[in-house]
């Protein structure tokens, strides 16, 4: 991970304005309230956390955002885990984290839920494809050979009412726009889905319901990119969601996805999704009446450069 650059000079906020700008927006997005009935569930890349200085205004920002949800995905998690404390803290009481130790890049990924709610099951594990199996990891049209993820997936059986499923934390391999990257990251892709199809199928996995979430690196939603195409080709459904903008900031990326099995969760899934965009004005309106190039160095430096992407589902 390579921390962004700080904003010059330092930008300051009120907490209290910057929380009701969030909540503004909420409204706008359509973000449901949470509801005995439903589960809300949502990934987030938190962006070099740990690595950077965010303030504990900062921390308690992105709480905010984050305690709107049931189970929420996270990704970009360096091996400092101060930052993760006191994000927690800012957190009910009734919140609890797990994640997995540090894979490539030096990152770990993993889950923050209300324990209230979400029940986490016995199983906790890493996505691992066995070298025997790495040459069933092929696609017509895409280079190289699967070699492993770079970073392994990490999984948690939760529940929550009468769902059971298997939620899998996924930050697949970028490297670059080079196309021999984009086919590794293509292989990785084909690799996760035919992961959950073989779970879903198999009679003794924990659960049949399997629930993937992150940053996929897919830059576009269609069959434009391979990555896209090596995902739904183990039946993996990425539902189009109520917001047109993707997950970057500039929206033009739909980096982050929440994704289930056809034969699973798709029947839990209620239809409604988006990605959150934190970043519409009026948050971080002092920064933005500077410059945009100002705004977007404070937006990446305090908070993510990643949006929220969110799911719903009966329960």
């Amino acid at each position: 991970m390579v921390p962004h650059d700080h904003e010059n000079p330092l930008f300051t906020y009120s907490l209290a304005n910057e929380r009701q700008a969030l909540l503004f927006t909420k409204a706008l997005r359509n973000v449901p309230h949470k509801a005995a009935n439903k589960l809300l569930a949502a990934t987030w890349n938190l962006t070099n956390f740990g690595l950077q200085s965010r303030t504990d205004d900062d921390l308690a920002l992105m709480a905010e955002v984050i305690g709107w949800f049931d189970l929420i995905a996270i990704q970009e998690v360096a091996d400092d885990l101060e930052h993760l404390r006191v994000l927690t803290n800012h957190l009910p009481a009734t919140y609890a984290v797990i994640f997995s130790d540090i894979g490539g890049n030096k990152e770990r990924s993993g889950f923050l839920y209300d324990s209230s709610k979400v029940k986490r099951l016995e199983l906790a594990a890493e996505v691992a494809i066995p070298s025997s199996g790495h040459r069933n990891i092929r696609m017509r049209g895409v280079s190289g050979a699967f070699m492993g993820f770079d970073r392994n997936p990490y999984t948690v059986a939760f529940r929550a009412g009468a769902l059971e499923f298997t939620a899998v934390s996924v930050h697949l391999f970028f490297g670059s726009y080079a196309y021999y990257d984009e086919d590794r990251r293509a292989l990785e892709a084909y690799a996760l889905a035919r992961w959950a199809d073989q779970r879903h199928k198999a009679p003794g996995a924990y659960s049949q319901n399997i629930l993937v979430m992150g940053d996929f690196n897919l830059p576009i939603r269609d069959d434009s990119s391979t990555v896209y195409k090596a995902l739904k080709a183990k039946r993996l459904i990425l539902p189009q969601h109520s917001t047109s903008m993707g997950s970057s900031l500039k929206g033009d990326k739909h980096y982050d996805q929440v994704a289930f099995h056809a034969g699973g969760m798709q029947g839990a899934y209620t239809g409604n999704s988006g990605v959150f965009d934190f970043d519409h004005t009026p948050f971080f309106v002092d920064a933005w009446n500077t410059s945009y190039d100002y705004f977007n160095a404070a937006i990446k430096y305090h908070i993510a450069d990643h949006r929220p992407l969110w799911a719903e589902f009966d329960i």
